[in-house]
């Protein structure tokens, strides 16, 4: 069931629903935004990058990192592609509303499948196009730092994702703050990425982490990025579930302006 479907205070649970065609654009969006994302990270790591040497400060390319990821989002979902699929964008988005009761079990899978889809294809394509500086940045993967204990790399990814997921989950538990959510996620972003980069790279993105690792043929510590991601938006989940009815999910779109919903009511559409 949808927000076009419910109350516009309390959506009712989903059912079944199945909408391959925001797969599509879910799977389009992903490609985009983690593909832009990627050679963004190899513009300020590489070496070879003139942003690298202008800009020596670890913290602050991090810093830049994120919250260009977090844009890069924000534009996918305030685009007509991203209001109709809801541009999650990343497994640990769809697990969250999944584990609210916001996302019936096959689109929660069909979401992921074509985000992790996106991300490889996004790592395919940016690996040829940027040659020696995607080479020389590691191919913008994401890795425990060496000798840093993989309890604790998991932790921190775990903790990462919580913050981030609860951050979107309270931005869409209301009318007034839904249309923000691209605002706190990049906020959310510039702020995690330079805090976990350093140990863990600060993925937070399963699929986000998988597509470079196919490109670069190396699987390290892969289970830290699908075990930690998923743990930490479970456990956000079962918090902002615990602050009762008044934080209920009112839209599973990052970006949900009321004329939106106004629209999908005129036109009786079900819809993520």
């Amino acid at each position: 069931m949808s927000e076009a479907q419910g109350s516009p205070s309390r959506p009712q649970r989903w059912a079944n629903h199945v909408h391959p065609r925001e797969w599509l654009y879910e799977f389009i969006g992903t490609f985009g935004q983690l593909g832009l994302a990627y050679a963004l990270v190899a513009s300020l790591e590489s070496p070879l990058s003139p942003l690298n040497q202008a800009i020596p400060n670890p913290t602050v390319r991090l810093i830049l990192i994120g919250a260009g990821i977090g844009a890069l989002a924000a534009v996918v979902a305030i685009s007509p592609l991203g209001r109709r699929s809801g541009a999650h964008l990343n497994p640990s988005v769809t697990v969250g509303f999944w584990a609210r009761g916001r996302m019936s079990a096959t689109d929660t899978a069909g979401y992921i499948g074509a985000q992790i889809l996106g991300a490889c294809a996004g790592a395919a394509l940016f690996a040829p196009a940027l040659g020696q500086w995607a080479e020389t940045a590691g191919y913008a993967r994401t890795a425990p730092r060496p000798g840093i204990n993989l309890g604790w790399a998991l932790l921190i990814e775990i903790g990462l994702t919580f913050v981030l997921v609860l951050t979107v989950l309270l931005m869409v538990s209301s009318h007034r703050t839904k249309r923000w959510t691209p605002a706190a996620a990049t906020l959310a972003l510039a702020v995690l990425v330079p805090m976990g980069g350093p140990p863990t790279g600060a993925s937070m993105n399963f699929a986000r982490t998988l597509g470079p690792n196919l490109v670069a043929g190396d699987f390290t510590a892969l289970w830290v990025y699908a075990v930690g991601p998923l743990i930490g938006a479970v456990l956000a989940a079962l918090v902002h579930r615990s602050l009762g009815a008044s934080w209920d999910v009112v839209t599973t779109r990052i970006y949900h302006a009321e004329r939106h919903l106004m629209g999908d009511k005129r036109q009786g559409q079900s819809r993520p």
